[in-house]
């Protein structure tokens, strides 16, 4: 089990026959859940900060660490398909009776993830917040008329290559401290990166992270059986909604 992180508490559940571990705060508050969701380089410890305060407003606060992610299971299907995380999601919200007060939080991989369950399963959450990726498809469409943004992108078209599980995986992950040390300039990572690096060290863990860019932009296995619920991340959540960017 991955270590806690001060003012929450580690747990695990099965989904679908998927063991997912997550992190919690509040479990004894009978205010509703919020469930928030992480993204690529990181895991469940970037709400380490968060959790304790949304458990102090009166919510059940967890996070858990996504599918493939250590201490959560790798799935034996192979799906990295955002559209599974979101159905992970929505059974998570069902194991830890959840209702429709419920609140769902996301950043980067975890604001796709958040834009899928909302919208398909909009009975569920009541608030949405996103950040770093906006709702609906304005990624998609940055994708393809945005030079700029292709040019931030450029480690996603290079996951892409089978050459990459192991440029990431060399020395501890130094591409992982790259990554945060381009995209926070000046920022001590140090503590970051002591926490999320267990969920990436294991080349199966790796693999799996990888396999959602393999899957959302490359030739990564997409389960047909999912297209329903994967065409929900170009739908707008009806909720309130707050995006978050910088």
């Amino acid at each position: 089990m991955s270590a806690t992180s001060p003012g929450s508490s580690s747990h695990s559940v099965t989904i679908d026959g998927l063991e997912l571990a997550y992190l919690a705060a509040g479990l004894d508050n009978d205010g509703p859940l919020a469930v928030c969701l992480h993204g690529f380089p990181d895991s469940a410890h970037t709400w380490r900060h968060l959790l304790p305060r949304l458990a102090d407003a009166g919510y059940r606060a967890v996070a858990p660490f996504l599918r493939g992610y250590a201490p959560s299971a790798v799935p034996a299907d192979g799906r990295f398909q955002t559209a599974a995380s979101a159905l992970d999601v929505i059974g998570l919200h069902g194991a830890l009776g959840g209702d429709s007060r419920a609140v769902i939080i996301g950043h980067d991989w975890g604001s796709i993830i958040t834009n899928i369950a909302a919208a398909h399963r909009p009975d569920l959450w009541s608030k949405v917040v996103m950040s770093a990726v906006p709702p609906g498809n304005a990624v998609g469409m940055a994708f393809v008329t945005n030079l700029a943004q292709i040019k931030r992108s450029w480690y996603m078209f290079f996951f892409q290559h089978p050459l990459a599980d192991m440029v990431v995986g060399a020395n501890d992950l130094a591409y992982i401290d790259m990554l945060w040390n381009d995209w926070s300039p000046g920022f001590d990572a140090t503590e970051e990166l002591a926490l999320l690096k267990p969920s990436l060290r294991d080349p199966a863990n790796l693999q799996a992270a990888l396999g959602y860019y393999r899957a959302t932009i490359g030739a990564g296995y997409n389960d047909p059986a999912l297209q329903d619920v994967q065409a929900k991340s170009n739908v707008i959540p009806s909720q309130p909604l707050l995006y978050l960017h910088g």
